[in-house]
Formats: structure tokens, sequence, C-alpha cells
């Protein structure tokens, strides 16, 4: 694996922690939203990633004489929706209650929001730092060649 495909990983990771702190961020923008378009509350969404197998082909990886399982980098395959119920809050006076006096919530936890938030945040500060290391490396190794 050559430095730049350190980089390529790295960036396709920044990548897909970015899609997943928007969809975390819109859950969270959202999480008193009792109307849609589609009817019904806001339901909450998540990220879906997949690794990608490396694009080479057989000879060129037999050259490479590398024992590794040929990742490259890290796509965002979808974004589905929660399929978890909506929660029912008691609120007779709010527009969008029931006969019962019920109004259906988006099923969003804000903690879980909030953890999942910081966790795309760590992943993103990791694959920086790779790249900065990575950086590093190249650096030196130009340095070298002086």
């Amino acid at each position: 694996m050559s430095l730049l495909d350190t980089m390529e990983i790295s960036s396709s990771g920044l990548s897909a922690q970015r899609t997943r702190m928007k969809t975390i961020s819109s859950n969270i923008a959202n999480i008193n939203t009792t109307r849609t378009p589609g009817g019904g509350p806001y339901r909450r969404k998540d990220t879906i990633f997949a690794a990608m197998p490396s694009n080479k082909s057989f000879h060129e990886e037999l050259v490479a004489q590398e024992k590794d399982d040929g990742t490259r980098h890290v796509k965002v395959v979808g974004i589905v929706e929660d399929s978890r119920p909506p929660k029912m809050i008691f609120d007779p006076n709010h527009p969008d209650a029931n006969e019962e006096g019920y109004v259906e919530m988006p099923n969003i936890d804000l903690v879980e929001e909030v953890t999942n938030m910081m966790i795309a945040k760590r992943s993103f500060e990791a694959n920086v730092a790779s790249i900065n290391a990575t950086k590093h490396m190249i650096t030196k190794a130009l340095e070298i060649g002086k």
C-alpha cells in the first residue's frame, strides 16, 4: 500500500463521516417535527457504510506483495429510515393530537444522537490524524532525498 493509498482511504472516511454528521444534524433539527409532507412525524434516519474493494487487478496485487484484504475506501451506501415506531405523547391541546389526545412524535432520542455525533467526530478526527501522519511521512521521505 502506498502513502497515497492511505490518504485516499482516509479522505473517503472523512467524506463518509461528513455525510453521517449531516444525517445526525437533520435528526436533531427535526426532533419535534410532527407533520411531514409524507404524513406523520419525522422518521429518524441512519447512515449505512460499506468497505469498498481495491480497483487493482490481480497482477497488480501480486506485484505489490501485500497481505491485506484489498479494502481501499469507505462508501456511504445508503441512508435508511429507522423502523422504530413513533413516540406517543399525551398532549390534547396539540394541533396534531388524535381523538384520545396523543401526538405521534419522532422516534429520536437526543442522547443517542449526541453519542452518534461524538463517535462521528472522533472518527473524523482519526482520519484527519491519519492524513497528517501520511503528509509528515511524505515530507520526511522527500527530505531524505536532498
